[in-house]
């Protein structure tokens, strides 16, 4: 009796140091892989779709900085054009006869001979630029911009920090996720291991029931009772295998692990098994309670409360620059052949701009900046408040699921009892088979209690150690 009551509890137990065991290599090749807890963490935290799009995220991010950096050093540009016209850009008539004076004139007619002189007094047409080639090169160098280069540097660290933060989130809910699947798969399997030992009980009570049914000092609907209930345990069984391979997949894909191809040759499935060392009552200790405001600082959710509120600040102070004058200084070269002869010169600039009608738009952005930096200040103040209080309800959890566990531990020690007392009182006669069934259902359910006790506690230390930024 001893023998099988082992058994059951130890479908009973649930590995407390699963969490906080050094991860073993899984095995392959040797039926199913064997995977710890920790293992799976680091399969999803490095594989999981959720963490790579956070990744990309801050890399985008960094490329940003990177780009608002290069505001701070000269823009340079290059300008070339080359031109070919049906007719010249450039055209003019000359009248000689409008420009040579009568003195000019007496002295131009002793000189040339009269064919010359007439041709002087038509008109010439003359054209320009039919083709050529123009080409520059700019530098143009800001020296003030109403602080909009500094601060726009200043808003895209601030960016690369908030991504950095986001993916922070993002591996808090993956390795949450994770741990779900966990503990959900393992009640399960443990379930299954209670229920392999409750039909393994439930075999051995048949043999007496049958023995006594044969004595004739049982009735045989005593044997139906028996096997109604053997029946159940079945269906039951069936359930929880469903609900492991359903789980498997979950945790398979979401952990992105290798999935095994089918025996069948249609699609693949994940065959794998979690490592389950034995309980050790030790590591199943309460933790310290948080103290009033312990952690707030290191929360990903409360830092990026607070670069909110650094972000609205910047971009306050880039409205107001939009709206102050710039300064910038150039200097360039240019070189163009418009008349069929090459010519080239440099220079150096400064330019000034004042916005003068963008003062009325602008003066309604700033103060719309204002209000939302307003606004974020008080989010997070209120804010602040509210992450105390899941702080102090995920360790109100903690409590309440350590005490539901030791609960749990007591009722299993109780039932084990009220089933050893019912089978020895069976066999003594002294008993009836409805009340020891009973007892063995009772103590199934206690185990199961326990197991699912156990995976809940787990999950809400987990969720404990995430609100106080562990």
């Amino acid at each position: 009796m001893k023998k099988i009551l082992s058994m059951i509890a130890l479908g009973c137990t649930l590995s407390a140091s699963a969490q906080v065991s050094t991860p073993l290599p899984h095995r392959e090749g040797q039926g199913e892989s064997l995977y710890t807890l920790d293992q799976l963490k680091d399969s999803a935290l490095h594989n999981n779709i959720a963490i790579r799009s956070a990744k990309y995220g801050v890399e985008a991010a960094q490329q940003q900085r990177k780009e608002a950096f290069t505001k701070f050093f000269p823009n340079v540009s290059g300008t070339g054009l080359w031109f070919n016209a049906n007719k010249g850009m450039a055209k003019m008539d000359i009248d000689p006869s409008g420009i040579i004076s009568p003195e000019l004139g007496a002295s131009l007619a002793q000189m040339l001979p009269a064919e010359a002189l007439a041709a002087m007094s038509n008109p010439i047409s003359m054209s320009m630029m039919k083709n050529g080639t123009i080409g520059s090169l700019m530098a143009v160098q800001p020296v003030f911009a109403g602080g909009q280069i500094i601060n726009g540097n200043k808003l895209a660290k601030v960016g690369e920090e908030v991504n950095q933060l986001q993916l922070q989130l993002s591996e808090n809910e993956v390795e949450k996720t994770v741990e779900q699947y966990f503990w959900q798969l393992a009640s399960l399997q443990e379930k299954m291991k209670t229920i392999n030992a409750v039909d393994t009980l439930l075999t051995d009570i048949y043999k007496d029931v049958d023995v006594a049914v044969r004595a004739g000092v049982a009735m045989r609907n005593n044997l139906l009772q028996v096997q109604l209930r053997r029946n159940d345990i079945e269906s039951q069984r069936l359930k929880l295998q469903n609900g492991i391979s359903i789980v498997k997949q979950l945790l398979g894909q979401y952990a992105r692990l290798t999935p095994a191809p089918s025996p069948t040759g249609e699609g693949s499935s994940y065959s794998f098994n979690i490592v389950l060392p034995a309980m050790n009552e030790q590591v199943c200790s309460l933790p310290s309670s948080p103290r009033e405001g312990a952690g707030l600082s290191l929360l990903p959710e409360y830092q990026l409360l607070g670069k909110q509120v650094e972000a609205t600040n910047l971009q306050k102070k880039m409205a107001i620059g939009q709206n102050l004058p710039t300064v910038a200084v150039g200097a360039g070269y240019t070189y163009h052949n418009l008349m069929e002869k090459d010519h080239s010169f440099g220079m150096i600039f400064a330019t000034v701009s004042v916005p003068i009608s963008d003062w009325w738009g602008g003066s309604h952005a700033i103060k719309r900046r204002k209000l939302e930096h307003q606004k974020a200040v008080e989010q997070l103040e209120d804010n602040a408040q509210l992450l105390q209080i899941r702080m102090q309800n995920a360790w109100n959890g903690v409590e309440e699921s350590y005490l539901q566990l030791q609960l749990a531990q007591r009722s299993i020690e109780q039932a084990e009892e009220n089933l050893r007392l019912n089978r020895d009182y069976y066999r003594a006669g002294t008993s009836r088979l409805s009340d020891l069934l009973e007892a063995q259902l009772l103590y199934q359910q206690a185990c199961d209690k326990h197991t699912d006790a156990f995976a809940d506690y787990h999950q809400k230390l987990l969720e404990y150690r995430q609100s106080i930024g562990l």
